[in-house]
C-alpha cells in the first residue's frame, strides 16, 4: 500500500516501466505486461488502454500487435501517468482525508505532508523512464523469483 498513488497508479507506473525496458519495436501483450510484473492480467488492460488513450502508450492489434511506449522513453515523465491516472487532485488533497484541508484551516499533518508531496512531485516531474531504465530492468528482473497473482 502506499500513502499518494492508487493501485491502479501504480499498476501504471510499473507497466510503463516495463515497456521502458524493451528494445526498440518490440511489443508486448497485457498477459505478457501482467506475467512479468506478477499482477492481474484484467488489471493491466484496463491501465493499459486508459495509458494508451492519453498517448503514454501505444497499442496495435494483430498478429504482431501489443503494448510499446506512445514516445520516447526520454519524453516521459513519471508525472505523467500519475496525473493520467490518478488526476493532479492527489498532490493536493489532505493525507488524512480532512474536506477542505488547507493553509487557513489545516489538518493536524498539512504542514510536514506539503513538504513530503512537494519532493514527490518534483521527483516526479524530473525523472524521465529513460533515467530510470536501468533500475527499471534490474527491479523487474528481480520479480521473477517472486511468487505471481495470476
Amino acid at each position: 500500500m502506499t500513502v499518494i498513488f492508487s493501485k491502479k497508479c501504480e499498476l501504471g507506473l510499473q507497466a510503463v516501466l516495463y515497456l521502458s525496458t524493451l528494445t526498440a519495436g518490440d511489443r508486448v501483450s497485457a498477459t505478457q505486461v501482467a506475467e512479468k510484473l506478477k499482477v492481474p492480467k484484467e488489471f493491466v488492460s484496463k491501465v493499459m488502454q486508459i495509458l494508451t488513450e492519453s498517448g503514454i502508450v501505444a497499442s496495435k492489434k494483430g498478429k504482431n500487435g501489443g503494448f510499446a511506449l506512445g514516445r520516447k522513453a526520454s519524453e516521459i515523465k513519471l508525472i505523467d501517468i500519475v496525473i493520467v491516472l490518478d488526476g493532479p487532485e492527489v498532490f493536493n488533497s489532505c493525507v488524512l482525508g480532512f474536506p477542505g484541508c488547507s493553509v487557513a484551516t489545516p489538518c493536524p499533518m498539512h504542514e510536514e505532508w506539503g513538504k513530503i508531496r512537494n519532493t514527490a512531485f518534483n521527483m516526479l516531474s524530473t525523472e524521465t523512464l529513460e533515467s530510470l531504465k536501468i533500475k527499471s530492468i534490474n527491479k523487474i528482473e528481480s520479480l521473477k523469483s517472486q511468487s505471481s497473482f495470476l
